[in-house]
């Protein structure tokens, strides 16, 4: 008599619901949609039936999660996936400690401060403090980009499991040239300029949050037009603010080493 695997020794996915995951899906496309989407686009996206997306939406409409647009023909998230959101954004720990120094690095450099975090291989802009500039970068809140298209998610391979003085050579192996290169520039200067990665004209000042290993728990970017993005204020004005935040959140992290070393990066 064939023997039963033992409840530990079962796989995640041995346990997942076929239905739930389709559920889940269809919220994740939504949001990659720009935050609405028909019955069709959803359809096409996630290879299902329009029948079955329909009744997916009607459930999730019933309970608040999706709401229809005006005229009837998009969805969008409803109220209540905003506030199960906030909710678990309030319970962040890690975002818990850095909102402060967000809030005062945004005050202090008028400028959009954003907390990003690595979701699998996608860079997650999970929070932000907006900028009193009338001016200003188009909130990129909840949007996700590659980890490797963007120098910005870089930070998050650079600072991966290694101690953050480390050289990490040995990891730099498997990758192409330029990008080992520009992952060592990163360790080396602890920060990150990234010019365009987020839209044409936009530039974003981005440093890693490092815990108690050393690894990036989170990152810390500042955005905004690049016509107010000038060297000299770059280098005399945003990042010293930027590198000082940076310590003091990486510092209620765990990290008792000194903050990382500025070596000119660009």
């Amino acid at each position: 008599m064939p023997r039963a695997t033992p409840l530990s020794c079962r796989r995640k996915s041995d346990y997942a619901v076929h239905s739930v995951e389709n559920a889940l899906d269809l919220l994740d496309a939504i949001c990659d949609e720009g935050g609405e989407a028909r019955v069709s686009q959803l359809s096409q996206r996630l290879n299902m039936s329009k029948t079955s997306v329909f009744r997916l939406l009607a459930t999730f409409e019933g309970r608040g999660f999706v709401e229809r647009s005006d005229d009837s023909l998009k969805y969008r998230l409803g109220l209540s996936a905003c506030e199960m959101g906030q909710k678990i954004i309030a319970r962040m720990g890690v975002l818990r400690k850095a909102r402060p120094a967000m809030e005062r690095l945004a005050r202090q450099c008028n400028e959009s401060i954003y907390f990003m975090v690595r979701r699998n291989d996608d860079l997650l802009m999970l929070d932000m403090v907006d900028s009193p500039q009338q001016v200003k970068i188009a909130p990129l809140t909840g949007r996700r980009f590659p980890l490797a298209a963007t120098p910005a998610g870089r930070i998050f391979l650079a600072f991966a499991g290694r101690p953050a003085v480390d050289n990490g050579k040995a990891a730099e192996e498997k990758l192409p040239p330029p990008v080992a290169e520009e992952l060592a520039v990163i360790r080396r200067s602890g920060l990150c300029v990234d010019e365009h990665g987020f839209g044409e004209g936009v530039t974003c000042l981005a440093v890693p949050l490092l815990n108690a290993k050393g690894e990036a728990a989170a990152a810390l970017a500042l955005l905004g037009p690049a016509f107010r993005m000038l060297p000299a204020r770059i280098d005399d004005e945003l990042l010293p603010s930027l590198r000082e935040a940076a310590a003091i959140i990486s510092a209620g992290l765990g990290y008792l080493g000194d903050y990382l070393r500025w070596e000119s990066a660009r």
